[in-house]
């Protein structure tokens, strides 16, 4: 599963809401999409994400995700990942996964 993204705004002012994800080769029988993003220089800082429900568009909309905290490195600049499950109707069964990175600022 395809996942790309773009830092939207400057400074802190990142950390709300979550950028908007736009996703490919979601896999059929997608009901939700559970999204977590990791500081990959810190990755036991807990940025959060949150579980949304998948309309089919290909799209988590930003602000969707209500447990996001946004990139606010205190020096220097980071990598971010952004990982997306996609999970059956239950949310038992994961039918994909799919990742991608960017540096912050």
């Amino acid at each position: 599963m395809g996942v790309k993204f773009e830092w939207v705004g400057s400074g802190c002012a990142l950390s709300s809401p979550n950028p908007e994800l736009r996703l490919s080769n979601v896999p059929q029988g997608t009901a939700f999409l559970k999204v977590t993003m990791t500081d990959l220089d810190v990755p036991t800082f807990n940025h959060g994400g949150g579980t949304v429900a998948y309309d089919g568009s290909g799209v988590v909309p930003a602000g969707a995700l209500k447990a996001y905290s946004g990139p606010c490195p205190p020096s220097g600049s980071h990598t971010y990942e952004f990982r997306v499950v996609a999970l059956d109707a239950q949310k038992e069964f994961i039918l994909g996964k799919g990742t991608a990175a960017k540096r912050y600022p």
